[in-house]
């Protein structure tokens, strides 16, 4: 059963000395905001490590499987859906093969959804199942190639006969069962939401995700540090020559020396109900948002750690108040005498639970 109430949250969590989310096209720097000088940290981000850490607690497990992993290719998932499903995207292809072929055939371990039937009398037939995983098979020749698992002539056949298999568009309900199925699988899918209307494999719709979250922004303006750092290796014959034995290589890093950061979350009752968000996925939502830099340590990020995760509950799936007026109740400070923070005790979190609007509660997870 999906989730029942709304909920709004406040994520604090800080940085010392590391680097919590470079920015690519800026030589990897801190990002910030260029106006205020205060640090960012962008949602994808914080999504990123949410899925981590779900990945390593549950092992990519149904149903708590990740859609957005490392070196994922998405619509391998979506063929997967299908194909549980049994529901057919496309047509059957056959193709003749010699005698002679066949014979070696019999030595070959042919991949899922590929078959060799038939005898000398009737002729032979290499069949491509309509439900077939295209990439599977052509994961299947590269390896093939590379191991020389069979002879260049089976290889060319399964090739040619991969070009036959015709695909077809799922229909409207075909859509809605697999983005069902993808919903009842995958963690982050109920979670954020996906676009799986690919146009490379079957489609699966798309999903608006009941929790959204802000990118994370520095209490305070963060400074950027620029570091040289030394390799005493190179990497290849060419360099050591270039370097004439010394094998000294120089680098550059940038760190922020501290900064505590803020982000805010918003999980809605309604879109819930359409991905099937549980209070299971809840709770296990909360406990990777404590626990997710715990499990992300790096010589880039430094000492990175939750400070506070406060929950603002509404009694209702529509809510009690904005959530614009519920976030003011948290407010970090930095102390008074403290000119430069280097450390999270240089700031107060003041929380003011007494006054909280009607048909409103609120949770510390952390902090």
């Amino acid at each position: 059963m999906s989730i029942q109430n709304r909920y709004d949250f406040v994520l604090l969590f800080d940085v010392k000395d590391g680097n919590p989310n470079g920015d690519p096209d800026a030589g990897n720097l801190p990002r910030m905001d260029a106006e205020t000088g205060r640090g960012l940290v962008t949602d994808v981000c914080l999504k990123r490590k949410i899925r981590n850490y779900v990945a390593l607690r549950e092992s990519y497990k149904t149903p708590n499987n990740i859609y957005v992993r490392e070196k994922a290719v998405l619509g391998r998932a979506h063929v997967e859906a299908f194909k549980t499903l049994g529901i057919g995207l496309g047509e059957e292809a056959q193709l003749k093969v010699e005698s002679k072929l066949a014979q070696e055939f019999e030595d070959v371990i042919l991949p899922d959804g590929l078959t060799l039937t038939g005898d000398d009398e009737d002729g032979w037939l290499l069949v491509f199942a309509a439900d077939l995983d295209k990439a599977e098979i052509k994961d299947w020749l590269k390896e093939a190639k590379k191991e020389k698992l069979c002879s260049a002539d089976i290889q060319k056949l399964v090739g040619e006969g991969l070009k036959q298999v015709k695909a077809r568009r799922p229909v409207a309900d075909e859509v809605e069962k697999g983005r069902v199925w993808m919903c009842k699988n995958y963690f982050d899918i109920r979670t954020f939401g996906a676009v799986m209307s690919l146009k490379s494999a079957p489609n699966c719709g798309q999903v608006r995700g009941p929790v959204q979250l802000t990118f994370g922004r520095s209490i305070d303006p963060i400074v950027a540090l620029e570091h040289s750092i030394t390799r005493m290796a190179v990497a290849t014959e060419a360099e050591a020559e270039k370097q004439g034995g010394d094998n000294r290589t120089m680098g550059r890093k940038f760190t922020v020396p501290y900064g505590l950061y803020a982000a805010h979350g918003f999980i809605s009752a309604h879109l819930a109900e359409q991905t099937g968000f549980s209070d299971g996925d809840l709770e296990l939502l909360w406990v990777a948002l404590a626990e997710m830099f715990e499990h992300d340590r790096s010589a880039a990020r430094g000492e990175m750690t939750t400070r506070g995760l406060y929950i603002f509950k509404h009694d209702s799936k529509l809510g009690n108040a904005r959530a614009y007026s519920l976030f003011d109740h948290i407010q970090p400070k930095l102390n008074e005498g403290v000119a430069v923070p280097r450390d999270f005790s240089d700031y107060t979190v003041t929380v003011s639970d007494a006054e909280l609007p009607v048909g409103i509660t609120l949770h510390r997870k952390v902090g």
